[in-house]
């Protein structure tokens, strides 16, 4: 019989130790870097034995002695193995990414899935990111209201790995699948946005599978950035993004695939405009194709929901 093995490395890279605390209900006080307070493993009741440190994702009981990564913290809370602690937390929050059958010989990669070969299309994630908070100050400064982030499934990761401390982008390919999470810095560090290794935004549309189902009378619009494609969203159009202001051949055959009319509602600098005419023009003799121009400098998420429709009826009238 095939035994299942687990990958410990990326769990502890997935997992932080904040992420443990809350879900087990245990409330520790700040102190400088560090979480302190009382020890649960030992139901010890000094108020500052237990020290958790959440840059480095390690904890150690000065009452206990116990110490050590998220691993070895849960196996002392449960009583159970360290590779049974990996386990739970596998399933808790990455529902079985790293949980492969060791007869298959595939290891996951950094995002979770196998490593994709130079040749293969996006494949879809073993795993959800769990703890996502959709109400988020952020998304709010963005013009994202609560609802339109719950819909879309994006908010700020609190979490462990390359996405934390990020909003969060799930992104689905044209069979509804998740294929990769964009993460994009929220305290202006670089780079802006991240996306997995071997992610190739060039086979996908941004929110397709929505875009499809709520198009009437197959039009839909064309935007660059997520952000974007909320804001038309909540402006009540179907829309689609490019995660640039270029089109690539896959993106195009899907636009052509799945809907009868296109609006381009690109950035108002320089590439996107320039980016919209060359886009209209592919898509010219496959679709009916109109393009709407924002302003100078400024992006269609800039726009109230008014403003917006006040402008896609301009060319739809």
């Amino acid at each position: 019989m095939a035994t299942e093995w687990i990958d410990f490395k990326t769990v502890k890279q997935r997992v932080s130790m904040v992420m443990v605390l809350q879900r087990y209900g245990i409330h520790l006080r700040q102190s400088g870097k560090e979480l302190r307070g009382p020890c649960p493993i030992h139901n010890g009741k000094g108020t500052d034995t237990l020290h958790v440190n959440p840059e480095k994702n390690i904890f150690q009981c000065f009452s206990c002695r116990a110490k050590g990564n998220v691993l070895d913290f849960v196996a002392a809370i449960e009583r159970c193995s360290v590779r049974d602690a990996a386990q739970r937390l596998s399933d808790w929050f990455v529902v079985q990414a790293e949980v492969h059958s060791a007869a298959d010989g595939n290891r996951a990669g950094p995002t979770g899935s196998p490593e994709p070969d130079s040749e293969s299309a996006n494949r879809p994630l073993g795993f959800r990111l769990r703890g996502i908070d959709s109400s988020h100050a952020y998304l709010g400064g963005r013009g994202i209201d609560p609802a339109t982030a719950e819909y879309f499934g994006v908010g700020f990761f609190p979490g462990g790995g390359s996405m934390s401390g990020r909003i969060v982008i799930p992104i689905e390919d044209e069979a509804g699948s998740l294929v990769a999470y964009a993460g994009r810095s929220v305290d202006h560090s670089e780079p802006k946005y991240k996306f997995p290794a071997g992610f190739r935004k060039s086979h996908v549309l941004y929110n397709l599978v929505r875009a499809r189902e709520e198009a009437t009378a197959g039009l839909v619009v064309v935007v660059e950035g997520f952000f974007d494609c909320m804001k038309v969203t909540q402006a009540e159009y179907a829309c689609v993004a490019l995660m640039g202001c270029s089109i690539s051949e896959q993106q195009e055959q899907l636009l052509a695939k799945h809907f009868k009319r296109v609006v381009l509602l690109l950035d108002g600098d320089e590439a996107g405009r320039r980016g919209a005419i060359e886009i209209a023009g592919r898509l010219a003799t496959e679709v009916y194709v109109r393009i709407v121009d924002v302003g100078d400098g400024k992006q269609p998420d800039q726009l109230s929901a008014e403003q917006l429709r006040n402008s896609l009826a301009s060319v739809l009238a």
